[in-house]
């Protein structure tokens, strides 16, 4: 248990973050290992598919581009991501405006999460930053010189796509929260702050595999997207998770398979009053092995496409 307990580095943000994507029970420190193991090899991954990239221009190395195209399937993730992205470099550009005494302010921040925290007035600059996109060079809007430029009130499909994942995301984060405390709440949005990377940029470069996987030292941006991502597949896992676990119970509560040492255990019926988790037994590293498993399956369409072909049927670890 002592050598599992030094090998688990995130021991406490990955538990933060389980918190904050639902899981309101204690999970156990193995639930934590596994957790953590399947996001560093996410990580490993990915950083090796990148590099495999860049290498193919001829680089060493890698761009945020190289990054965001391993998730361009994604489009809901690529859109948080952009957000984040945005926010980001609204803040940089805040920073260097008071550095150089200017008086602007701006109210507005954001979680790790990417999902904007409203906390008072933003300024034309800040919402003139907030709009400006990041361009990626395998989309259609690349093939031409010149760029459209863009109307204030023109929402395009992602937007649309991104409006709609986010109050899906709202809607969850609001039904773990409505019966909160005071002192819970406050608890639950520190835990949203929960990262890899904050402040740890250098044990998180070990941890993560530069100057092994990759030969070059990561960017500051690099880094961040990289904590951004590692935040999006822990609470991918746990609600995945939670699923799993939710119909085991329900499975057991109809067939009566609920019963140690004799005794059975009191049936918890979800009622309008039933506060989140009461009675709840955290998740189980079959549940995140199971979840893992099912996040790993390949679509039919995928497997068709190999039929009749040279290529090779390599398993590779599938992102998510």
């Amino acid at each position: 248990m002592a050598d599992r307990d030094k090998q688990t580095r995130y021991k406490q943000e990955i538990q933060q973050m389980m918190y904050v994507s639902g899981e309101t029970g204690e999970p156990s420190l193995e639930t934590l290992a596994i957790i953590e193991e399947i996001v560093r090899q996410q990580v490993l991954e990915l950083l090796r598919s990148c590099t495999e990239l860049a290498a193919r221009r001829g680089s060493r190395s890698i761009t945020i581009n190289d990054l965001i195209f391993q998730i361009r399937q994604d489009a809901p993730k690529v859109s948080r991501l952009r957000t984040f992205l945005s926010w980001k470099d609204v803040r940089k550009n805040v920073k260097d405006s008071e550095d150089k005494g200017a008086d602007v302010d701006i109210g507005g921040t954001e979680d790790v999460v990417g999902t904007p925290v409203p906390g008072g007035p933003v300024d034309d600059a800040a919402k003139k930053n907030k709009k400006n996109k990041l361009g990626l060079p395998w989309e259609p809007a690349s093939y031409f010189s010149h760029e459209v430029p863009e109307r204030d009130d023109e929402d395009d499909e992602e937007e649309e796509e991104m409006n709609y994942i986010t109050l899906q995301r709202l809607r969850k984060a609001d039904e773990r929260t409505k019966a909160m405390t005071k002192d819970e709440y406050v608890t639950w949005s520190e835990y949203r702050q929960a990262s890899f990377t904050y402040r740890k940029s250098k044990r998180f470069r070990e941890w993560a595999g530069f100057g092994i996987v990759t030969d070059t030292k990561p960017a500051d941006d690099i880094v961040d997207i990289l904590g951004f991502l590692t935040f999006e597949m822990v609470q991918t896992l746990t609600e995945e998770a939670l699923r799993i676990k939710d119909h085991e119970d329900q499975w057991k509560e109809r067939t009566g398979d609920n019963e140690a040492n004799g005794t059975k255990k009191r049936k918890l019926t979800q009622g309008l009053f039933t506060l989140p988790g009461e009675g709840r037994s955290p998740i189980e590293p079959k549940h995140i092995q199971e979840a893992f498993r099912r996040l790993q399956a390949r679509q039919k369409k995928y497997r068709a496409m190999l039929n009749g072909t040279r290529l090779s049927g390599r398993s590779s670890l599938k992102l998510f």
